[in-house]
């Protein structure tokens, strides 16, 4: 028997492995399929999956075990952070003047981990957290459902959420083969150490391959393979958005006036109202080339709020805030526990087709557009020189530099600069369609079309 332990950890991997075909096409592959969900098992009863589903309780850590896996991330950060403006970055934000116990700890790592950050340490470190899960009743109960449904192989649809780390533990106890799936485009070269270690790693391309194999020194090359990413096959789906007259419809806008999309960060991108302000100051004191209809998505992890004052000034512009619903709140990261529906796809599959600008601060969704074929503006303001929040800083992250290189948006300074590339679009000067393809094909290793597919046998293949 093959069985297939699928692990839900959150909204995104909700949307990139239950709203497209994966689970169907895992059932093809192996005798039974399960699903363990961090997220409530309600969730799933609008979909026909006809596999079993358990829901997982809330995972609350330890400051036994907060303190390993601290100290590996803080490591992991201390040993690729040279020459690594991203890691550098995050690992100045552990710097704290706490007076907590988690913040004198905290204190107490960064000076240890500036000596004892070998890839041995970091591995000794993750070693001690995973036996920090040893007596845990959560561990226990994670035991019995691998055990009771004879799982082969646990599928990991993210790989750093901390609340995976006892599954990963009563996983290596049960010889239960693991495999991870590279959750996004930043994670590797900017973010920290993942949750533990895994038997098997999906990635999106052969440039997060070498990214996976630089910054994980105990992985070799036969654990990883290239398969994509399900995040954006839906794209190429017939039964995923609608057309643009439906569209037009919908968010009652022109038929005549091109369609600028504006795409919003969560609250941690401090410049997003600035930007749309200044945007919508274009529109109303007649500064573009031509009159347009401005929609605004905002950030499907956060309530709109801090865009009301834009709302009630600007009432031309037309909103769209994302189906992604609340499920629970009792949780340790309570944004993971929004969950798109089946509808918000198709609005923002149907936005990004039938746009023709869209303007985002270097979200992934720059890739999004990109797939659609849609030119895209970055706008970037801040610095440490003006005294607006520092988003500049971000173009020297390695994922972002390799944007900046390709040529294949239009990174935008300051609010001339924003204007003009706004207007020089709209007037048909857009040639950057080569650079958009070539990105693609250098950030998604593989056709969109069959990725769920792929995935499912690859998962066959290692078991």
């Amino acid at each position: 028997m093959k069985n297939l332990g699928v692990v839900i950890t959150d909204g995104v991997g909700f949307r990139n492995f239950i709203l497209t075909s994966f689970i169907e096409e895992s059932k093809k592959e192996f005798d039974k399929v399960i699903i363990f969900s961090c997220l409530p098992k309600s969730v799933y009863d609008e979909f026909n999956l006809d596999v079993e589903i358990f829901e997982l309780d809330v995972y609350t850590e330890s400051f036994k075990t907060w303190f390993y896996r601290k100290c590996k991330e803080v490591a992991h950060l201390q040993l690729h952070r040279k020459g690594n403006f991203g890691i550098q970055d995050n690992f100045n934000s552990n710097k704290t003047k706490s007076k907590s116990n988690r913040g004198y700890a905290t204190r107490f790592i960064l000076k240890f981990t500036n000596f004892f950050h070998s890839e041995k340490w970091i591995l000794k470190f993750n070693s001690l957290q995973q036996k920090s899960f040893k007596n845990n009743s959560i561990t226990k109960e994670y035991s019995k459902l691998l055990l009771d449904n004879e799982i082969t192989d646990l599928f990991f649809t993210h790989q750093r959420p901390p609340y995976i780390a006892p599954l990963i533990f009563v996983a290596e106890n049960n010889k239960v083969k693991t495999t991870a799936f590279i959750f996004s485009w930043d994670n590797l070269a900017s973010k920290g150490r993942m949750a533990g270690n895994f038997d098997y790693y999906l990635v999106w391309s052969d440039l997060m391959k070498r990214e996976l194999l630089h910054f994980y020194h105990s992985i070799n090359e036969s654990q990883v393979k290239v398969v994509g990413t399900p995040q954006f096959e839906p794209f190429v789906k017939p039964n995923f958005g609608y057309d643009k007259s439906m569209l037009i419809s919908k968010f009652n806008l022109d038929v005549n006036k091109p369609i600028l999309l504006f795409t919003c960060n969560d609250s941690s991108s401090k410049n997003d109202p600035i930007y749309l302000e200044k945007l919508a100051e274009f529109i109303s004191t007649n500064q573009l080339a031509k009159e347009v209809n401005l929609i605004v998505r905002t950030s499907p992890v956060e309530e709109p709020e801090r865009f009301k004052h834009i709302a009630d000034k600007y009432k031309f512009i037309v909103w769209n805030y994302p189906d992604w619903t609340i499920k629970r709140t009792n949780h340790q990261e309570n944004w993971s526990q929004r969950v798109p529906s089946k509808e918000d796809l198709d609005d923002l599959k149907s936005l990004l087709s039938n746009c023709d600008i869209n303007i985002n601060v270097l979200s992934t969704i720059t890739l999004d557009s990109f797939i659609f074929n849609k030119p895209v503006i970055n706008p970037v303001f801040g610095n440490k020189a003006n005294g607006m929040y520092d988003d500049q800083k971000f173009l020297n992250y390695h994922h972002l530099s390799k944007l900046v290189d390709s040529n294949a948006s239009m990174i935008v300074k300051n609010e001339v600069e924003f204007l003009v590339a706004v207007n020089n679009l709209l007037q048909g000067n857009d040639d950057k369609e080569l650079q958009r393809k070539e990105f693609l094909n250098l950030q998604i290793g593989q056709e969109l079309e069959g990725t769920s597919k792929r995935i499912a046998q690859t998962l066959k293949a290692w078991v």
